[in-house]
């Protein structure tokens, strides 16, 4: 098995609720017409020469723009926001770690600090997406390839060293909500290399009173497009962005024990069952 691509047991129809509440057609569609509007935004930013500042120049007042556009974006999709906890350091290197559960994690938690987020490979080749990606700043994997595994880690240390932030989602793949893997510890030998702090960060859905809401996963053979119609479509659906206390440089002497602290708890391998 893949350091990077464990597989999760997750499928959309024994985890997924479809949502008892939907909001009216009409306004799902406006809602779906506003996130492609800003996505389209985002597009014409970052592959236009509007978006070609030098790297240096990123981090400052950009930041800020790309801090506010990602807290947009999950709004325009109908979905409230919740931040609480620690504040992410503004600048140095940081490993930002998080559970992951759905497309939306990634905007949420760009929102807590602008960082250069891990992906597959394979978008890189992907029409549109894969030049988005590579100008702003993603750095690209090979999960499928154990031997690609040192080179990854020392070009993650690198970025971490040049004092960017770095998101990732450690448990590889994504799961429902109500069942979670564990972190696994490839990413974190990164931060030890580059000796920088790592933060992690906790992502919760609910919808109304529910304790957990496991509409906006993307697990399983979903499709993106079933996933967000399921966001946009949902009444009262929330996310709540728990910011954990910084772990320093020199706290754990390993990948494997900074790993377990980042995720703060034994995780459950259980399946979830609706």
């Amino acid at each position: 098995m893949s350091a990077w691509l464990p597989a999760a047991p997750c499928t959309p129809g024994a985890c997924v609720e479809q949502s008892r509440a939907a909001a009216a057609v009409p306004l799902a569609v406006l809602r779906l017409t506003a996130v492609a509007v800003l996505l389209l935004a985002a597009i014409a930013v970052v592959l236009t020469p509007l978006g070609r500042g030098r790297p240096r120049s990123r981090g400052r007042v950009p930041a800020v723009l790309v801090r506010h556009w990602c807290r947009w974006i999950v709004r325009a999709a109908g979905v409230r926001v919740r931040v609480t906890g620690a504040a992410a350091p503004p600048e140095g290197g940081l490993l930002l770690v998080a559970n992951h559960v759905s497309w939306l994690d990634v905007p949420l938690l760009a929102a807590v600090r602008p960082a250069r987020m891990l992906a597959k490979s394979d978008i890189r080749r992907w029409p549109v997406a894969g030049p988005l990606a590579a100008r702003a700043g993603v750095l690209f994997i090979e999960r499928d390839r154990l031997r690609a595994l040192p080179d990854t880690v020392a070009a993650i240390a690198g970025a971490l060293r040049a004092g960017s932030a770095v998101g990732a989602f450690p448990e590889g793949s994504t799961w429902c909500g109500r069942a979670q893997g564990r972190f696994r510890s490839a990413v974190f030998q990164a931060a030890l290399d580059a000796a920088v702090p790592v933060q992690p960060v906790r992502i919760r859905y609910r919808t109304g009173e529910r304790a957990v809401s496991t509409a906006p996963a993307f697990v399983g053979e979903d499709t993106l497009f079933a996933s967000l119609w399921r966001v946009v479509s949902a009444r009262g659906l929330s996310a709540e962005v728990e910011v954990g206390p910084v772990i320093g440089p020199g706290r754990h002497p390993d990948r494997r024990s900074l790993a377990h602290a980042a995720q703060g708890k034994a995780p459950s391998k259980s399946m979830c069952a609706l």
